[in-house]
């Protein structure tokens, strides 16, 4: 079976070694890359677009997570996660930003409504700094996998069944994970009020 000029076969499976290609990347090999993008691009755009809504801003956020995951391979660190978790994490966050974006200029663009005014603005940012340092203090308290799964989920927004494929974990010690490590912040949070 041979492919067109323009076509790559794929493996039926579609098992790739992402993260042996991302090693390959950073060293700044451009076929590695190209696999990569293969095995990445469908997952990668399909998480932007459900952030985004846009398939046209879709698109270019995908072009701009590939941008950076070119520039920045070679800081990948593989003792802190898998490659199409690190890719995935960089798509989340790239899509969360254009929708901020788009939310700013719009905000921008009808500067003339009345803004919701907070009376007490300097207390208003003390508590949040207060607040936030909780957070982060009763996050360090959880393992590497709880804090990876609550990241995944809380923070960046995936299923319980998208954070155990991006961890390569089962379902089930994903949901149990999760339950121990919310049932910990929510014991430290309460200890720190």
């Amino acid at each position: 079976m041979s492919a067109g000029p323009d076509l790559r076969l794929v493996p039926a499976d579609g098992a790739r070694d992402v993260d042996g290609l991302l090693q390959r990347v950073a060293r700044g090999d451009r076929d590695a890359f190209s696999d990569l993008y293969d095995a990445l691009s469908s997952p990668v755009y399909g998480l932007a677009r459900r952030v985004v809504r846009d398939p046209a801003r879709a698109e270019d956020v995908a072009q701009e997570v590939f941008l950076e995951v070119w520039r920045k391979a070679p800081g990948f660190d593989a003792s802190r996660g898998t490659a199409k978790t690190w890719v995935m994490t960089i798509a989340h966050r790239r899509a969360v930003d254009a929708v901020r974006r788009s939310e700013a200029q719009r905000r921008q663009d009808h500067h003339g409504a009345a803004d919701e005014v907070s009376f007490d603005e300097p207390g208003d940012r003390v508590i949040a700094q207060e607040e936030h340092g909780a957070v982060r203090e009763c996050l360090d308290t959880l393992t590497d996998l709880q804090l990876e799964s609550v990241r995944l989920a809380y923070f960046n927004g995936y299923t319980y069944g998208e954070v155990a494929t991006l961890l390569e974990k089962p379902l089930p010690t994903i949901k149990t994970r999760m339950r121990d490590g919310l049932i910990r912040l929510r014991d430290c949070l309460e200890g720190a009020r």
